[in-house]
């Protein structure tokens, strides 16, 4: 062990010698010595130089695969991260298609309910009123509503269809169940209301039936093949072409035909003289038809009703119409003629005194003049016509079908 100085010595004195270094220029001949430190201190130099460029070497090149990978990881996560927005893009454009389509068919469902929703409006005010409730409404006649009896022999029973089971059953949900809900709504309301107009039809038809007017004839229709009422509602403005379920237009269409038909009725049944036109309590003398004439004591046609109470006894207007005649007529005395369309008149004679002038518009109720005995007559008394197109008929028969019908204040 204590030789080992020795040897390191002997060592390194042979690794680094004492060495000159000659330098010759211009005949100049110099040199440098290396001591033996120097020479360990450089050759140390050397030995860390190379090291540090190996190290570095070795680094680099590690640091360049460890980069490399991380960049192989970067890309790897950056083409999943594109894939997933992609993917986020797709359900987003899936979804705004989707949203598109369904704000695209509820604005289509809204504007064709706005569609019926107009459509049934006017069907409704062109009904006049609720068709719901059209069957109990009552007719309007200048002032007096007359509200026609629901139990009149001669009108056809008709049997109202029970709504408690609907014919069919909607199974869907959310906006379209909503959907479905409302138009099976619109549909119930079109049949209530064609119902209504049906049976108020009914109704008036079986009054109308009792004066012995012949039905046709009232109608305006002489030949009763020849099918249904002309429909004079225009609804193609509200429908539009094509852009209604046409199987919803022919429906409103058939409900407004029944409405257009009870509206004809009810204007008939406004004209019709069949309240009394006597305004207080009276006897019938003389009935319409073949009687023993009271002056000749011979067989005669008697064209009226004659009807007696106390002088003075008011004389009224048995339906709204305009005054055509008042004045003095061979045979009637004191006479008024009132026509009330529809091609319904009536006459009203032996008046004691008249109180209305030709031209003026008179209500029902309306007080024409007084019962008195003017005229071909035996004693006071009202002797009253009915006329329809030029032809007289019984007027017993519209007192017996006014009877039907209820006054209301």
């Amino acid at each position: 062990m204590s030789q080992f100085p020795h040897r390191a010595k002997a060592l390194f004195d042979r690794v680094f010698p004492e060495r000159q270094i000659y330098h010759r220029s211009g005949g100049t001949v110099r040199y440098v010595s290396l001591k033996p430190s120097h020479q360990a201190l450089m050759a140390l130099a050397g030995v860390g130089i190379a090291g540090w460029c190996a190290y570095a070497t070795v680094n680099v090149a590690m640091r360049g695969q460890v980069m490399s990978a991380q960049e192989t990881e970067v890309d790897r996560m950056e083409a999943k991260y594109q894939r997933w927005l992609k993917e986020a893009r797709a359900r987003e454009s899936a979804a705004e298609a989707q949203l598109k389509e369904r704000t695209v068919a509820f604005e289509k469902a809204t504007q064709e309910f706005e569609r019926r929703h107009e459509t049934l409006k006017m069907l409704l005010d062109y009904a006049g009123g609720s068709a719901i409730s059209a069957a109990a409404r009552p007719i309007e006649r200048d002032g007096a509503r007359l509200l026609m009896q629901a139990s009149i022999e001669e009108a056809e029973p008709r049997q109202s269809r029970d709504w408690a089971e609907p014919a069919y059953r909607v199974q869907s949900v959310g906006f379209r169940a909503r959907v479905d809900r409302l138009k099976q709504e619109q549909t119930a309301f079109l049949t209530v209301a064609e119902e209504a107009a049906v049976e108020r039809s009914e109704q008036i038809r079986g009054v109308l039936r009792m004066t012995g007017v012949g039905f046709n004839r009232l109608t305006g229709d002489d030949s009763a093949e020849m099918g249904g009422p002309l429909v004079p509602l225009d609804l193609s403005g509200v429908l539009g072409e094509g852009e209604v379920d046409p199987a919803f237009q022919r429906r409103v269409q058939q409900v407004a035909a029944r409405v257009e038909e009870a509206r004809r009725l009810e204007g008939i049944a406004n004209a019709t003289p069949l309240a009394p036109p006597v305004g207080v309590q009276y006897r019938e003398t003389s009935g319409y038809g073949a009687r023993i004439d009271p002056f000749t004591g011979r067989a005669a046609f008697h064209g009226g009703l004659d009807m007696a109470a106390f002088e003075r006894a008011p004389v009224v207007s048995t339906s709204p119409g305009t005054v055509t005649f008042a004045g003095v007529k061979s045979g009637y005395g004191n006479v008024v003629e009132v026509d009330h369309g529809h091609g319904f008149k009536t006459r009203y004679g032996h008046l004691r005194d008249i109180q209305v002038k030709a031209g003026e518009r008179v209500a029902i109720g309306q007080r024409l003049g007084s019962m008195g005995s003017t005229g071909r007559s035996t004693g006071t008394h009202l002797h009253y016509e009915v006329w329809f197109r030029g032809k007289h008929y019984d007027p017993i028969n519209f007192l017996r079908a006014g009877r039907h019908v209820h006054e209301q204040g």
